[in-house]
């Protein structure tokens, strides 16, 4: 059975437009970028196929390449709309007169970050009213470790005007618990952009699950 023999309330984007995306399941939203299934195959049971295929919706959005079972065409469709949704959260901090916590940074990390294969240092480059400058992926390395150096993140937020500081990495093992490395590479940074006058104000290690604040453990 085709999408056009389903109920009208009932296909992909007719459901949407009634009751919005968040009524539809992971399956319906793969469709609608799918578009179109296979023959014998309508775009939601493409979808459901590929969601099994690939252990859920995260494993498959994360891969780096497009997937068996789905067309050039909706993979780029797919990149597209999660690249616009990193830069929805960029857009609403920016919008925001300033951080107002942890959590506010935090989500917008993870989004960014939690995806890569390999390690990843990056920073959120902010003003004295704690408001976001800008946002800079600096060091990438491999599946357990970048090598990190605090002189070129002082002489980003020099070139950035910054007053403060946001550090994040990720852990492609998805545990987000702060290894010894991790804690003294956060002390290096603070103390070598003290010197600049620049605030450390927290460094966000991004897994799995919640990202761990090394801030909140009192670490910086």
């Amino acid at each position: 059975m085709t999408l056009r023999d389903w109920p009208d309330a009932e296909r992909p984007r007719e459901k949407l437009h009634a009751r919005g995306a968040g009524a539809l399941s992971d399956a319906e939203l793969l469709a609608i970028f799918i578009g179109s299934g296979r023959r014998g195959t309508n775009a939601v049971d493409l979808g459901r196929a590929l969601l099994a295929r690939n252990d859920g919706l995260r494993p498959l959005l994360d891969q780096d390449h497009c997937p068996p079972g789905l067309g050039a065409v909706a993979w780029c469709r797919l990149r597209a709309a999660l690249e616009l949704g990193k830069r929805h959260l960029e857009a609403e901090l920016r919008a925001q007169p300033s951080l107002g916590g942890p959590q506010d940074s935090a989500r917008y990390l993870k989004a960014r970050l939690a995806a890569y294969p390999y390690e990843v240092f990056a920073c959120l480059f902010l003003d004295n009213r704690h408001r976001v400058i800008a946002f800079e992926e600096l060091f990438r390395g491999t599946i357990d470790g970048a090598s990190v150096h605090p002189r070129e993140v002082v002489r980003r937020c020099l070139a950035h005007n910054a007053a403060a500081v946001i550090a994040a990495h990720n852990h492609p093992s998805g545990v987000a618990e702060p290894s010894v490395a991790d804690r003294h590479l956060t002390t290096r940074l603070r103390d070598s952009l003290a010197l600049v006058d620049v605030r450390l104000l927290d460094h966000f290690v991004i897994g799995a699950g919640e990202p761990t604040s090394l801030a909140q453990r009192g670490w910086v």
